[in-house]
């Protein structure tokens, strides 16, 4: 019984390794994917190739969400990179078994009451692409460059807080990835840990 159980642990510790080993993390090929968007055309990382490619995973549920809608915030780095050509793209992996789950349609709707400007909402309703990229919570961001590598994963920004109030103070992490990106530098903060509510697999 107990070998039983310790064959048990070690699968599954072997499962979260390889989980992770096909996690979207800097310097790493960004997995490609194929997701509907809330209009139900398919959407192909692969066809940004040759672009910086902004991955914001999101929940209308989650107050970390609101948090960044209701400043403003994520709508003001929707305009202002897309203005840059920047292909921004708003990834729901809420599973459609779960209660918090949005269609198309609703998420189409509540991008459009927010004022967002994704180049496409992404309804990943089987939480496949999410788990691909083991995103974590929402928001989760992801930043890729032109050669589809990652150059930066992690939170928005730093302070890890519910509150609106915050998002003028605080240090953006996008906006930060993005301009030295686009200007052909390095990343200087590259990674960071996510903030805001769990991802509803």
């Amino acid at each position: 019984m107990r070998l039983h159980a310790i064959r048990l642990a070690t699968a599954a510790i072997a499962a979260i390794l390889a989980g992770a080993a096909f996690a979207a993390t800097p310097g790493q090929p960004a997995p490609d994917f194929t997701v509907n968007d809330a209009s139900g055309k398919p959407v192909k990382l692969s066809e940004f190739r040759g672009k910086h490619v902004v991955l914001e995973w999101t929940n209308p549920e989650c107050p970390f969400v609101q948090k960044h809608y209701n400043a403003k915030n994520m709508q003001s780095l929707q305009k202002e990179f897309g203005a840059k050509d920047v292909v921004w793209l708003s990834v729901n992996s809420t599973n459609r078994n779960h209660a918090e789950y949005m269609d198309g349609t609703q998420m189409a709707a509540w991008m459009q009451k927010q004022g967002g400007v994704p180049r496409a909402v992404l309804i990943d309703d089987t939480s496949a692409t999410g788990r691909a990229y083991a995103a974590r919570t929402t928001p989760h961001m992801f930043v890729i460059d032109p050669a589809g590598k990652v150059v930066y994963a992690g939170a928005i920004d730093d302070k890890r807080s519910a509150n609106p109030a915050d998002v003028p103070v605080a240090k953006n992490f996008v906006r930060a990835a993005l301009t030295e990106s686009l200007a052909g530098k390095p990343v200087t903060t590259a990674s960071t840990t996510p903030y805001g509510c769990s991802v509803k697999y």
